[in-house]
């Protein structure tokens, strides 16, 4: 395939095991439910959405030569993603996240991304052997970028002549790697898609609204962030102002891969034309069609 992608989208790519119930649960729960077997990681989960708004993304990340990593191919492939530059470890198996939610929330989450990191740069190779790019030439688009990735990599990447160009948007895989984004604030193309938690561990204190962790973002250094607050509210903030507003309500009946989905709106919908507020509110609304179950996986 040698379609020119809309978008790269750099992390997790795979598989998503999750087990959901409709009733509260705490720790020891043992409770009746479903469980699924669904393509995610925070990569997967933004080129997904990124592919029902009508865009092509490429994806760059490592998977397994293994059964699971040819049937995860081919899953990408049938939605319509590039998937010419992932790396193909032949001794590294393809990674998977496995989380439990009930009625309350996410109970727990394991993520299994080590053959990702274990991957290293190797994941980036297409950005420099004239694929997509060089680093005299680098690639000159957006790219969807996740925490997935180690430190050292993320530091590597905020430095490196191969992104000098890109748009970059960045989000943490979850509140526990947060601080890995600590690499990229003050980047001057970044722009940072945190949850309130999160906003929290980067300025290392808490926060009562998204507004204020928005604005004590841009304050450490941030280019731009999106700070969402679950249903309460969503603040998109630069240096120039702050903008917030407050989501539809809707039934939550899932809660893994929300975030994905509320970022790669918001790209799609500014790639679109639209102006923030516009682009909030719309990234908003499919967030919250996505939670209550109304988009399939």
């Amino acid at each position: 395939m040698n379609t020119r992608p809309d978008i790269l989208c750099i992390g997790s790519v795979l598989w998503d095991i999750i087990g959901r119930s409709s009733v509260v649960m705490r720790v020891g729960s043992d409770v009746p439910g479903h469980i699924t077997r669904l393509p995610g990681g925070v990569a997967m989960n933004i080129a997904m959405t990124l592919a029902r708004f009508g865009l092509t993304p490429a994806l760059l990340t490592a998977i397994g030569r293994d059964a699971e990593g040819d049937e995860l191919i081919g899953e990408a492939r049938r939605m319509g993603m590039v998937t010419d530059h992932v790396y193909r470890s032949d001794d590294l198996p393809t990674d998977k996240y496995m989380a439990v939610e009930g009625a309350n929330g996410l109970i727990a989450a394991i993520a299994d991304a080590h053959s990702l990191e274990r991957s290293d740069d190797k994941i980036l190779r297409a950005l420099s052997d004239g694929a997509l790019g060089t680093a005299d030439v680098p690639w000159d688009g957006l790219v969807a970028l996740d925490g997935n990735l180690t430190v050292d990599l993320l530091r590597r990447i905020a430095i490196s002549p191969l992104f000098a160009r890109a748009d970059l948007r960045v989000a943490p895989a979850s509140p526990g790697k947060a601080d890995r984004l600590l690499a990229l604030v003050g980047h001057p193309s970044a722009t940072l898609y945190v949850n309130l938690e999160e906003a929290g561990l980067l300025c290392q204190t808490t926060f009562a609204s998204s507004a204020e962790g928005a604005r004590a973002l841009i304050a450490r250094g941030c280019r731009r962030v999106l700070v969402t607050d679950g249903g309460r509210s969503a603040s998109e903030a630069t240096a120039e102002d702050v903008i917030t507003l407050t989501p539809p309500p809707v039934l939550v009946t899932r809660v893994t891969g929300a975030g994905d989905t509320f970022m790669a709106a918001h790209i799609a919908s500014e790639r679109a034309g639209m102006d923030r507020i516009s682009a909030l509110q719309r990234a908003l609304n499919a967030a919250a069609t996505y939670v209550s179950g109304e988009i399939p996986r």
